[in-house]
């Protein structure tokens, strides 16, 4: 079986980042921005717009939803904010550093120490354990060998799994695939996670679990939250509704209700199903 050990040598390709040119000052908070933000993709001598001069703030600590129908750009948009595509034009701005303005190598290194990512399709490397998948991001991360271990069963068991270090993905259901995604996502504690249909393969009862979880890391531990959805039931814990379509925005809305109660009760323990 592949262990963590095979992927050591991961930690040390990332080269030191410099401090690239901010949009706002690193204390803001405003967490993530991006402005005039435009995306064309092109195959031969066809071309298609997916995003048409994107004006976006995300204020630190809040849970910020990408709405649509599909084709709208909400991925795109979501992809780009997370420095994983390159914009054709505009400015992105993430915790006060222009992302846009880094070289490939300071991107790689921000991103490592800055975003949690939960992708639809689960993206776990399929050799390797549940643990091993949330390892291989505490250890590129520079978290102690003596600690590694314990952070990943800390939170494999926050995601209702502590009994699934030990099995591969192929070997989980598409729910619990996605909570270990989620678990990887949350190891080192990022800033920002980025989130696309994260409850999508859960059935409701750990779909709620999920959400709980989400919001108490925005409202709780302060991390910023940018969720792809078509979940009704996320509405009820996020701060702001952005709507896309046909890659402009529509419309914004902010939200309220069950989110201060979140923030209010100090919610620790979140049950999870077997799902």
């Amino acid at each position: 079986m592949c262990t963590i050990a095979n992927f050591r040598f991961l930690s040390s390709i990332h080269p030191k980042l410099d401090s690239p040119a901010c949009c706002v000052d690193s204390q803001s908070p405003i967490a993530v921005a991006c402005h005039g933000v435009e995306m064309t993709f092109k195959s031969g001598k066809q071309s298609f717009q997916a995003l048409k001069g994107i004006d976006l703030e995300v204020k630190s600590g809040s849970i910020q939803l990408l709405m649509g129908p599909s084709g709208s750009g909400k991925t795109t948009l979501l992809s780009i904010l997370a420095g994983l595509l390159t914009p054709t034009k505009g400015k992105v701005c993430l915790l006060g550093h222009d992302i846009t303005a880094m070289s490939r190598s300071q991107l790689a290194e921000f991103r490592l120490h800055n975003i949690g990512f939960i992708f639809q399709k689960f993206n776990l490397f399929p050799a390797l354990t549940a643990s091993e998948n949330v390892e291989i991001v505490l250890k590129m991360k520079g978290v102690s060998d003596k600690e590694i271990k314990k952070e990943a069963q800390h939170l494999l068991t926050s995601v209702g799994l502590a009994d699934k270090g030990d099995v591969l993905p192929r070997d989980l259901s598409g729910g619990q695939q996605q909570r270990v995604a989620i678990a990887r996502a949350l190891a080192g504690s990022p800033k920002l996670i980025m989130a696309d249909e994260p409850t999508a393969a859960l059935d409701s009862y750990n779909g709620h679990a999920v959400i709980e979880l989400l919001a108490r890391l925005a409202k709780q531990e302060g991390c910023t939250v940018v969720m792809v959805t078509h979940d009704p039931r996320i509405v009820d814990v996020a701060d702001r509704v952005v709507s896309l379509e046909d890659g402009i925005l529509q419309s914004r809305a902010s939200t309220s209700g069950r989110v201060q109660n979140i923030r209010k009760s100090g919610q620790n323990a979140l049950a999870f199903g077997a799902a």
